[in-house]
């Protein structure tokens, strides 16, 4: 094994989770195909690259909301955190921590997010 490759991010509403991922957060689009009756596969990447996510309205374990914790990492939290607010997102001010600086969001369904900018590591 490698890496994760494909995070599932479980959303009531794809369209709006996509809406919200693309235009409040800055994703692209790496996928959207229908994925059987009534379903679709979308698949979504931040704009550096990585590990990607699907959002999930199928699996019955995974309620819309459920995730939480996952972490964004920046190379300039103070822009990002701004251009976030600007975008009216209700994010929490910046906290410090031993390892840098972070956030707290949630989507719209109500999982919940940091964005986070480590420190150079400590000699």
């Amino acid at each position: 094994m490698t890496r994760i490759a494909i995070l599932s991010v479980p959303v009531s509403d794809q369209q709006r989770a996509m809406e919200f991922y693309t235009r409040i957060l800055g994703f692209t689009v790496v996928r959207d195909n229908p994925m059987g009756p009534d379903q679709r596969w979308v698949q979504l990447c931040p704009s550096g690259g990585g590990t990607s996510i699907t959002l999930v309205t199928w699996f019955t374990s995974m309620p819309p909301g459920s995730l939480s914790g996952t972490v964004l990492e920046t190379d300039d939290i103070k822009t990002d955190h701004h251009r976030l607010c600007e975008h009216g997102l209700a994010i929490s001010a910046l906290e410090d921590a031993p390892w840098g600086l972070y956030a707290t969001f949630n989507d719209p369904d109500g999982n919940g997010w940091v964005l986070q900018q480590t420190s150079a590591k400590q000699e």
